[in-house]
């Protein structure tokens, strides 16, 4: 069935209100920013720009309700848990429907990203009740030794504009059930998606989520609050490090998951007709907005010619246009910002000696919009080392580099700073097990670009962050271990003083 989304009117959207101790309240902050879609420019709502204040009450109904939240059972919680993500699935039209216009993700994007917010909350369900700590064996007899993980106390969430849904549910999820309490902040760029999500947070305790809205000013005094214990963090790496340094100096625990630039490697073997549309989804995903999108594309050149003429001509079969449109492929960026940084790398990329454009390359207006658009690029001629290996392109532009051979390949894959993602499309056992083996990545999906599991942890290496998401770590991350030792048997050990 085709999903379908209608437009609302100004008054119909979220108020500029923030969700403190179970409550929505106007803010002390009188601060307010416009959010518009980014494909028409129209008026969707209106956020509040949270000021210290409105932190600070947020920080302390967590502190206040955390001890006591981390003493639920765990069936207690997994059925809360549950009760969110139905909460959720209540909520799906209007959600997927807000977030597609919100953040100009394609209509199928967003409703799937709805599906996999519902899980998220229902995985951590199951797994936060029957996973607290282990049996260890002991190092003497009537001894008892064991762990239990316990929560660090209150996590400050911290979401980007490119999956404000999920990647905030991928936070909320795993410290809930971890015996945590939050304070949220969603992205300065879409809010109000979240702000409805929020409704599913009505049925916990007060204060166990809380959520403020804001920009930079609010993300930074929530990140240097006294009282905030751990800091869940996705976006670039330069914000990644001055929240780290910041957090350092309290020695706060972080959990981060910055940017990439992510290597594709086609090998010779690779079906072309697969490997074409396959690149192309790898990279134009949310209009190229993904952090995991394959931004470096190392295609051998036994078949780099057939692969350029086949991935140029699909991607000029791609839709651009409205988002809320069933039938469109690529939405907008996300800001005027974005695109005028987007313009600016390919500018310096074409530039460079050799590359060439093949399609797209310059801004957009499909069917007369007035929004951010950037038509679907291929360039070619690309040379590792160029702006599209250095620097995390936002944007559909598939920049294509060849090779004379898979090492060549797997050598320049790994020529990174960065290492979240890596993928390769090939039939052969050997090449993908070399590849895996050799290059630094977080995720490495072989014949199956950008696939998440919610079993699967999630996160990067060098430069791509600290700590993972998903998986049985996801859950670790939001926890610390108590090792307890217990002798049954009260008695003077022999190897107390005096020595002689």
């Amino acid at each position: 069935m085709t999903p379908k989304t209608t437009r609302k009117t100004p008054t119909q959207m979220p108020t500029a209100k923030i969700f403190v101790n179970g409550r929505w309240i106007q803010a002390r902050s009188r601060a307010t920013q416009e959010i518009r879609e980014p494909a028409t420019l129209k008026f969707l709502g209106m956020a509040v720009d949270a000021d210290a204040t409105d932190v600070d009450s947020a920080v302390l109904a967590a502190k206040k309700a955390q001890k006591t939240w981390a003493k639920v059972p765990g069936v207690e919680k997994a059925s809360l848990l549950h009760e969110i993500s139905r909460r959720i699935r209540v909520m799906e039209h209007e959600l997927f429907s807000l977030l597609c216009r919100e953040s100009g993700k394609p209509l199928w994007e967003a409703k799937d990203c709805i599906e996999w917010v519902t899980s998220c909350f229902d995985y951590y369900a199951e797994i936060g009740r029957s996973n607290r700590g282990r049996s260890l064996p002991p190092v003497a007899a009537h001894q008892v030794n064991f762990t239990i993980k316990e929560p660090y106390g209150v996590v400050a969430a911290i979401a980007p504009f490119n999956f404000p849904l999920l990647l905030m549910a991928w936070k909320v999820a795993p410290a809930l059930a971890a015996g945590n309490t939050l304070v949220c902040k969603p992205p300065h760029q879409d809010p109000l998606s979240n702000l409805m999500m929020a409704k599913a947070f009505e049925v916990l305790p007060p204060g166990v989520v809380n959520m403020v809205t804001g920009g930079s000013a609010t993300g930074k005094a929530l990140v240097n609050h006294p009282d905030v214990d751990m800091i869940a963090f996705t976006g670039s790496t330069e914000t990644g490090r001055r929240i780290a340094e910041s957090a350092g100096r309290d020695l706060k625990k972080v959990n981060l998951e910055l940017g990439g630039i992510d290597p594709f490697i086609v090998c010779e073997d690779a079906p072309l007709d697969i490997a074409a549309p396959g690149v192309a989804w790898a990279r134009m995903l949310n209009a190229g907005q993904v952090c995991t999108s394959a931004k470096r594309i190392y295609v051998v050149d036994a078949v780099a010619d057939r692969f350029i003429e086949k991935v140029t001509r699909f991607v000029r079969t791609l839709k651009l246009g409205d988002p809320t449109d069933a039938s469109v492929d690529v939405g907008p960026l996300i800001s005027a910002e974005a695109l005028v940084k987007l313009e600016s790398q390919v500018l310096r990329l074409t530039r460079e000696q050799g590359t060439r454009v093949l399609t797209g390359g310059k801004r957009a207006h499909p069917d007369g919009l007035k929004g951010h658009f950037y038509e679907p690029t291929v360039l070619t001629g690309v040379r590792h080392g160029a702006v599209a290996t250095t620097e995390e392109i936002f944007g559909p532009i598939i920049t294509i580099i060849r090779v004379n051979n898979v090492d060549e390949a797997i050598s320049l894959a790994d020529d990174s700073r960065y290492g979240l993602g890596a993928c390769i499309y090939t039939k052969s056992l050997e090449y993908a097990m070399r590849a895996m083996e050799n290059i630094k990545a977080g995720t490495f999906w072989v014949n199956d670009p950008l696939t998440d599991n919610d079993a699967g942890p999630f996160g990067g290496m060098r430069a791509s962050g600290i700590g993972r998401e998903l998986g049985e770590e996801g859950l670790d991350a939001y926890r610390e271990p108590n090792h307890v030792h217990i002798d049954y048997v009260m008695e003077r050990k022999g190897y107390w003083f005096p020595y002689s």
